[in-house]
């Protein structure tokens, strides 16, 4: 059976992450106070992993425009990730923390581990100041993500969270009409 983690407040965790050419302490507690996405992917030195986090390092700047910080994770370790960092053009344009967990406790905490491999599956979680989470999204290993869809739920997650009392339809983007659902509006849309 699964149960879904939208609206739960994130485990605990302790974690190393390659962060702008360091290794920085990373906790349950620096997600809280701002949004923020935890992104996990299989591994370091693979093939759609790579294209995702490049990717998602294109949106970067426009996700800290929006308050928002990144943190990818895998079961690499933080010296992985430096090691791909330094090969690869791509995740050399990374500037967001990249969390090591070789134990697979925070892969574990979110349920993307895929035990017998050992790996996460692409998940991505989006969580608000308080440390709640808001969107879950997991795909299989052989489905890439996009950065610029992440970046249309977050902001639909932060419009909501401002606006009580009113939600955004399917394809909403920033300045569309949102609804407020009501008994008059059962049967019309």
């Amino acid at each position: 059976m699964s149960v879904s983690l939208i609206n739960t407040e994130i485990k605990p965790f302790k974690a190393t992450a390659y962060h702008n050419g360091k290794f920085v302490p990373v906790t349950e507690a620096d997600l809280k106070g701002k949004w923020s996405v935890v992104f996990f992917y299989p591994a370091d030195f693979t093939f759609v992993c790579p294209t995702e986090l490049g990717d998602l390092a294109d949106e970067y700047a426009a996700l800290k425009d929006m308050g928002v910080e990144v943190y990818s994770v895998s079961t690499d370790t933080h010296f992985t990730h430096k090691a791909w960092h330094d090969a690869s053009e791509t995740i050399q344009k990374i500037r967001y923390p990249m969390i090591g967990d070789p134990t697979g406790a925070i892969t574990r905490n979110f349920g993307v581990m895929i035990e017998e491999e050992g790996l996460a599956l692409r998940g991505t979680f989006v969580i608000n100041p308080e440390g709640v989470i808001k969107v879950c999204e997991i795909h299989d290993l052989g489905i890439g993500r996009d950065a610029k869809e992440l970046k249309r739920k977050i902001q639909a997650a932060q419009y909501v969270a401002s606006h009580p009392g009113e939600v955004c339809p399917a394809k909403w983007t920033p300045g569309e009409k949102t609804l407020a659902p009501s008994l008059d509006l059962v049967g019309k849309i």
